[in-house]
């Protein structure tokens, strides 16, 4: 007689093991703690400690979050077609680890480079190349997801373990950015320690998965492929873009919250201090609910899910627009705990949907395309953080923010700036949030599909391998 194990493993054949799923998952603890220092501080670190204008900030990360878009798809294509002994992906996250380090380092730090025109163009210089190193880890990560399991349930649990690891890297990011900077003295030398410091445990996070989860060998040659043709083609699919938009728009949303969040406290409340703790009870929630949106998912499945969750969060920021500054600040903690319970949703759901769209890709036309698709879809979602970032400075300028300065540390910001800041960290990222439910409302792919999908997809496997 068979032990429950034993039935369940009989029942789910392709169920991975524990051990892949979480040296998989930890190479996103540094992938989102680079989003979040990049998301959460940069913009701030950039007009508060760099001393470039808000606008001029805000058009520097704009033109290197493009250059980031642009060499997404390039890198998808390239390890499409790679072939090693170590496989497809490992050798450029290998490398992007190394080069992410580095870039980590110059991010943070103020060379001292006088006027704002000179400011303008280091920044941008090295917002593309820390974007570059990112992408070069991120893109062939993303498209090991597919290679590891084609079971539709396995892949929300796989993306469930990286999701959090995803949490946990932005805990980090959120909770020990500031103490670090302090840690090391404050200043110049403690952005730039705290740069070193985050880079190297990105780097080490990501060289553990490259050790750790191994590459299903693909020993025929890359059939040709005209790339340009390909992302046509996948922009082509309203299976793909009723995912690829609504994920855009939320990263859009997510990215103007980030870039904001921390003027908020220090302008608005006056003690930014708690900006840490605020992202904690956001981030620990999102943390606890990514399990247990895994298992809601799988009875309301990944599309529902995905939608009240985003409208959660949506109502969430509407309502510290609406009370936030007129309440004291630990009730911010309240707010941003409810708008975790939504947040969650965004960590796991669109990661456990594209490589459905990638297999129904496969059923339909007998092409195996992870790259482009990762490619396509970091391209879109960038170009949409792209302008997010760029937003975020650009209304920081409009609405007269006043940066701090050596003869004035702590300028007080005008009744038009706080509007702003408001507007930043409230209707502006909900317009983003809802616009994403409806088109997802579209996305047609159900369990029920899937199972069609997932059959159609065996049979023309089975029919190319003779």
């Amino acid at each position: 007689m068979k032990t429950p194990r034993e039935q369940t493993l009989a029942e789910r054949p392709h169920r991975l093991p524990v051990g892949l799923k979480l040296g998989f998952g930890i190479a996103d603890l540094g992938g989102n703690l680079f989003f979040t220092m990049m998301g959460f501080y940069l913009l701030a670190f950039l007009t508060d400690s760099f001393g470039i204008a808000a606008g001029a900030a805000g058009t520097a990360l704009f033109i290197g979050k493009v250059w980031d878009a642009v060499t997404d798809p390039a890198v998808g294509h390239i390890s499409d077609r790679t072939r090693t002994r170590w496989g497809r992906r490992r050798p450029y996250m290998a490398v992007g680890a190394i080069l992410l380090f580095v870039s980590m380092i110059l991010m943070f730090m103020n060379p001292s480079i006088g006027g704002q025109t000179a400011r303008f163009i280091w920044v941008t210089v090295v917002y593309c190349f820390v974007n570059t190193a990112y992408t070069l880890v991120n893109i062939p990560y993303g498209s090991l997801t597919p290679e590891l399991t084609s079971d539709f349930d396995e892949r929300t649990s796989l993306n469930g373990y990286r999701m959090s690891f995803a949490v946990v890297g932005t805990l980090v990011g959120a909770g020990a950015v500031l103490p670090l900077v302090a840690a090391f003295g404050g200043g110049d030398a403690g952005w730039t320690a705290t740069g070193a410091v985050m880079g190297a445990l990105m780097a080490v996070v990501t060289l553990i998965t490259v050790l750790t989860v191994k590459e299903k060998r693909v020993s025929e040659r890359a059939p040709k492929v005209n790339v340009f043709k390909s992302y046509i083609e996948v922009l082509g699919m309203k299976t793909f873009l009723t995912a690829l938009v609504p994920y855009a728009l939320h990263i859009a949303g997510v990215t103007v919250i980030q870039a904001s969040l921390i003027y908020f406290f220090r302008y608005v409340y006056g003690d930014e201090a708690q900006f840490t703790f605020a992202l904690m009870f956001l981030l620990v929630v999102s943390l606890i609910f990514i399990p247990i949106w895994v298992r809601v998912s799988k009875s309301i499945g990944k599309r529902l899910s995905y939608n009240i969750g985003m409208l959660i969060f949506a109502g969430a920021v509407l309502l510290f627009f609406a009370i936030g500054a007129s309440l004291p600040v630990w009730f911010s903690f309240v707010i941003f705990a409810i708008a975790g319970t939504g947040f969650a949703t965004n960590y796991v759901m669109p990661f456990s949907m594209i490589p459905d769209v990638i297999e129904y890709d496969f059923a339909e036309n007998g092409t195996r395309r992870e790259g482009i698709f990762y490619g396509m879809w970091t391209f879109v979602s960038k170009i949409g953080q792209a302008f997010a970032l760029a937003l975020s400075g650009w209304v920081l300028a409009l609405f007269g923010y006043i940066a701090p300065t050596a003869a004035v540390p702590d300028p007080v910001q005008g009744d038009l700036t706080v509007l702003g800041i408001r507007l930043l960290t409230g209707p502006v990222p909900a317009l983003f949030f809802i616009a994403g439910v409806i088109v997802l409302s579209y996305y047609p792919i159900t369990h029920e599909k899937y199972q069609e999908i997932l059959a159609k997809s065996q049979a023309r496997s089975q029919a190319q391998t003779g």
